[in-house]
C-alpha cells in the first residue's frame, strides 16, 4: 500500500481589534514563515507542527509540507498580509494534490482588516480546491472564536487543553492522530459547537488548580474516556476582538453520534455559564500593589501589567507602570520592559556606559497614554535575538530587534524595538537581567507568569493600567458583539444555548 499523503499547513496569529497597530508580514517573519520543505525544520520544536510530523512519521504517512507561518499577537492583519499567506498556502495545496488528508494548525481568533473569520474563510477556500470528501482537521488555541463556518467545513476541531499553553506539541499529536483515524476509516467524526455569551479576561483562566477552566478541563478529559467521544475542547474566547457571536463554550467530536455531540457540548457550555463569576479577577492600583509587595520579605514581587500584553495583541509600548513607579520613588531593584524603537536607537547612538535623556513609551499606539521623560545610563545593547524555552514558540528563535537595558535609578528598563510573546523570562535573560535580583518585576502577560516565576515569585498583583488587553473588558467599546453578555450583563433571563452540529 502507498503511504497516506497528509498535507500540513498553518497560519497562526491571535489578533486584537482594540489595538491601533496592524500586523504585516514583517511581524510574521520576526517569528517564522516556512514554505514547503522549510516547514520540516519545525520538527523537534514544541509547536503543533512538530507533533503532527511525529505522528505522521510514526504511522508511515508521508507529510506534505505546505506553509507554516506564526506571529506574535497584534492588531488585525493587513489585507495584503493575509492574502499573501493565504494564497501561498492554497497554491502549495493545489500543487500537492492528491492528498489523503489535511491538517491546519491555526489560532481561531485571527482577524484581518476586512475579514472577520479568516480561519473559516481559509477553510472555505480549501474546500473549493479539495472538494467535500477530503478529511480535514484544524487545531486551535483554547482562546479561539469558533464559528459555525469552521464547524461545517472541518471534519474536526481540536484545541489546546492547557493554559499556560505548554501542550502545543501534544495538541498537534492529537489532531494528527484523529485525522489519520478518519483517513483510515476507523472514525467518522461529527462535531458540535455550543457557546454562551461570556467575554472575560484570561487572568483566571488557568487549566490547573481550582479555577473555573480547571474544572471544565477536568470534565472534558473525563468525557474523552467515554465510549463514542473522540475529542472535547473547552474555549474561553480571546476577549479583545469585537465580533458577532463571541462567547465561551465547547466543541465535542464524537464518532458518528450527532445527538451525543450536541448533548455534551450544550452541557459544557451551560457549566461555563454557571461558573461565569469565577472568571472575574481582582486588580489593584500600582500604589497598593507596591505597598503590599513591600510588606513581603525578599522578591520578586510581580506587577502584572496585563493591559499591555503583546501575547494578546497589545504593542508592548505602555509605560504606565514605569510612570507610577517613578512617581512612587521606588528605590528597590525593579525590572520593566517596553517596546520603543526610537528609544532603543537613541540608547545605541549614545553607547554603553553613557547617560541619555529621552521620552519613552506609547510610540506605537498613543491611544492609551503619554510618553514619560527619563534620564538613565545605558547598561547593555543587544540585537534582541533569543530562543524560546517552551510554549507556543518553544524551540524557535525570535527577535526583539535592537534592544537596550537602560538604568533609571533602581529601575532597569529593557527597551525593545519589536514586540515578542512572553513565555518565561527569555527576554530579560537574553540581555543579562537576572530576575532573581529584582524586588519588583513588571510582567505583561495575564497567565504565563504563573509558569515563568512559579518557583520564584513571592506574590503577584494584577495592576489596573490602561491598554488594549485589560484584565476586565468593562471599559472596551464593543459594537459588533451585541448585548446582553457577561460581565456587562450579569443575568440573562431565558438564556438559550444554541448548538451547531456538522
Amino acid at each position: 500500500m502507498t503511504a497516506m499523503r497528509i498535507g500540513i499547513g498553518s497560519i497562526f496569529q491571535e489578533s486584537n481589534q482594540f489595538a491601533a497597530t496592524q500586523t504585516d508580514l514583517a511581524l510574521f517573519r520576526n517569528s517564522y514563515v516556512h514554505e514547503g520543505d522549510a516547514l520540516l525544520q519545525l520538527a523537534g520544536t514544541d509547536c503543533e507542527v512538530a507533533g503532527i510530523l511525529t505522528v505522521c512519521t510514526d504511522a508511515g504517512a508521508h507529510a506534505v509540507p505546505l506553509l507554516a507561518a506564526r506571529s506574535v499577537s497584534g492588531g488585525a492583519l493587513s489585507d495584503a498580509c493575509y492574502t499573501e499567506l493565504k494564497e501561498t498556502l492554497l497554491a502549495r495545496l493545489r500543487a500537492a494534490l492528491p492528498l489523503d488528508g489535511l491538517i491546519l494548525a491555526m489560532h481561531g481568533s485571527m482577524v484581518t482588516a476586512s475579514q472577520l473569520d479568516p480561519e473559516g474563510d481559509l477553510l472555505d477556500a480549501v474546500r473549493r480546491i479539495v472538494g467535500p470528501d477530503l478529511p480535514i482537521v484544524m487545531t486551535l488555541d483554547l482562546h479561539a472564536h469558533v464559528t459555525p463556518r469552521m464547524v461545517r467545513q472541518a471534519n474536526a476541531l481540536v484545541s489546546f487543553t492547557h493554559y499556560p499553553h505548554d501542550d502545543t506539541y501534544s495538541t498537534g499529536e492529537r489532531g494528527a492522530s484523529l485525522l489519520l483515524s478518519t483517513v483510515r476509516g476507523d472514525a467518522s467524526p461529527v462535531t458540535a459547537l455550543a457557546k454562551v455569551p461570556i467575554i472575560c479576561g484570561a487572568c483566571n483562566g488557568q487549566t490547573f488548580g481550582d479555577g473555573p477552566m480547571a474544572h471544565l478541563t477536568r470534565k472534558a478529559r473525563h468525557l474523552e474516556t467515554q465510549p463514542g467521544i473522540l475529542s472535547v475542547s473547552c474555549f474561553q474566547v480571546h476577549p479583545y476582538n469585537d465580533l458577532p457571536g463571541m462567547g465561551c463554550g465547547s466543541v465535542v467530536v464524537t464518532d458518528n453520534d450527532p445527538a451525543l455531540a450536541a448533548h455534551e457540548a450544550r452541557a459544557l457550555a451551560a457549566e461555563f455559564w454557571e461558573r461565569r463569576s469565577a472568571f472575574e479577577v481582582e486588580h489593584f492600583t500600582v500604589a497598593k500593589a507596591v505597598a503590599r509587595g513591600r510588606q513581603l520579605e525578599g522578591g520578586p514581587v510581580l506587577l502584572v501589567d496585563t493591559a499591555d500584553c503583546a501575547g494578546g495583541g497589545a504593542p508592548g509600548d505602555s509605560v504606565a507602570l514605569l510612570r507610577e513607579l517613578l512617581a512612587l520613588r521606588v528605590d528597590e531593584p525593579a525590572f520593566l520592559m517596553v517596546v520603543d524603537p526610537a528609544a532603543a536607537q537613541a540608547c545605541a547612538r549614545a553607547g554603553i556606559g553613557q547617560t541619555v535623556s529621552l521620552q519613552v513609551g506609547y510610540s506605537l499606539d498613543p491611544t492609551w497614554g503619554q510618553p514619560v521623560p527619563v534620564s538613565g545610563t545605558v547598561r547593555r545593547l543587544s540585537d534582541g535575538s533569543f530562543l524560546y524555552d517552551g510554549g507556543l514558540f518553544g524551540g524557535t528563535w525570535a527577535s526583539m530587534g535592537l534592544s537596550a537595558v537602560l538604568q533609571i535609578g533602581s529601575i532597569q528598563l529593557l527597551v525593545m524595538s519589536q514586540p515578542t510573546y512572553d513565555w518565561g523570562d527569555e527576554q530579560f535573560r537574553s540581555v543579562g537581567m537576572d530576575v532573581r535580583q529584582a524586588k519588583f518585576i513588571g510582567v505583561k502577560n495575564p497567565m504565563n507568569y504563573r509558569h515563568a516565576y512559579r518557583d520564584l515569585m513571592k506574590a503577584a498583583f494584577i495592576v489596573d493600567t490602561p491598554g488594549p488587553t485589560p484584565a476586565h473588558v468593562r471599559n472596551l467599546n464593543f459594537k459588533r458583539m451585541q448585548r446582553p453578555f457577561f460581565p456587562l450583563d450579569e443575568e440573562i433571563p431565558d438564556l438559550e444555548i444554541p448548538v451547531v452540529v456538522s
